[in-house]
C-alpha cells in the first residue's frame, strides 16, 4: 500500500460534483430515496467520467488499485460506503478507486472506533505504512507492532488486513515480493557501485507496490540492502526520506 497524493479537481467538475451532492441532501430522510440507484444513474456522466480520470491519474503510471496497489484500478469506490453514509456520496475526499477484488471484499463493511473514526487505512489522507508491515519471507502486509508494548498491534492495521485479506492473496503477496527483491537488488548494486545519478526515478521505476514507504519511514529500514545503502550513502538516503514522504 502507498501513501496517495490527492489531487484538485478542475473547478467545473468541482462545482459539478457539488452539484450532485447538493442534490442528494435534499432527498435524504425521504423513504424513497436509494443512494446507489443515484449513483448508478450518475456514474456514466461527465463529471463522473471526469472524476474517474483525475482518480486514474492519482494512481500513477501503472494505474494500480489504491488498497492493494497490485491489482489494476477500475471502479470508483467510496471509502465510507455510499449506502450506509450517502451524505458523502459525491464528496471528493470520499472517492479512490480499487481493483474489483478489493472492492468486493470490502463491500460495505467499514469498522470504527467507539468514538466514530475509521478503522480503515485511507491511503488519500494518511501513510499505510504507519499501521502495516511487510513480511519480506511471505509477501503478506501484516499490522505494525508498535514500539510500546502498551500500544501492541496497530488495530486500524490489523483491520485493514482483515478486512482486504492483504495477508492471504496469494496473487497480492507474489507481487509485492517481486517489487521487494528489485529494490534490494537495485540498493544492493549501488553499494558496490558508484551511485547513479538518477537514483530517485530508479527507484520510483520499480517501486509498483509503495515498499520505499516500507523501507524509509517504516519497519523496512531495518532490512540488511537498505541498511547498507543508509550507511555508505548516507546523503543520499537524506534525499529519499525527504522525497518519498
Amino acid at each position: 500500500m502507498r501513501r496517495i497524493e490527492r489531487k484538485e479537481l478542475p473547478t467545473e467538475t468541482a462545482n459539478a460534483l457539488q452539484h450532485l451532492q447538493d442534490e442528494v441532501d435534499g432527498q435524504l430522510g425521504q423513504d424513497s430515496f436509494a443512494p446507489g440507484e443515484h449513483w448508478d444513474g450518475k456514474r456514466r456522466s461527465q463529471t463522473i467520467l471526469a472524476v474517474y480520470t483525475v482518480l486514474k491519474r492519482m494512481t500513477g503510471p501503472s494505474e494500480r488499485c489504491m488498497y492493494c496497489v497490485d491489482s489494476q484500478a477500475s471502479d470508483i469506490e467510496h471509502f465510507w460506503p455510499k449506502s450506509r453514509h450517502p451524505e458523502k456520496l459525491y464528496q471528493w475526499k470520499n472517492l479512490l478507486i480499487a481493483c474489483t477484488p478489493c472492492g468486493r471484499l470490502k463491500g460495505i463493511q467499514f469498522p470504527r472506533t467507539p468514538d466514530g473514526a475509521p478503522l480503515l487505512i485511507d491511503p488519500s489522507a494518511e501513510d499505510p505504512w504507519e499501521f502495516l508491515d511487510f513480511d519480506p519471507i511471505t509477501g503478506n502486509l501484516n499490522a505494525r507492532y508498535h514500539l510500546l508494548p502498551s500500544e501492541g498491534y496497530s488495530e486500524k492495521g490489523e483491520t485493514t488486513v482483515a478486512v482486504l485479506h492483504l495477508n492471504s492473496r496469494e496473487g497480492v503477496s507474489v507481487g509485492y515480493l517481486r517489487t521487494y527483491r528489485r529494490l534490494c537488488s537495485l540498493v544492493t548494486q549501488w553499494a558496490d557501485q558508484t551511485l547513479a545519478e538518477n537514483y530517485l526515478d530508479r527507484l520510483r521505476e520499480e517501486d509498483d507496490h509503495g515498499l520505499l514507504g516500507w523501507f524509509l519511514h517504516g519497519s523496512g529500514h531495518n532490512d540488511p540492502s537498505f541498511s547498507r545503502f543508509r550507511e555508505l550513502h548516507p546523503d543520499a538516503w537524506a534525499i529519499c526520506l525527504q522525497s518519498f514522504l
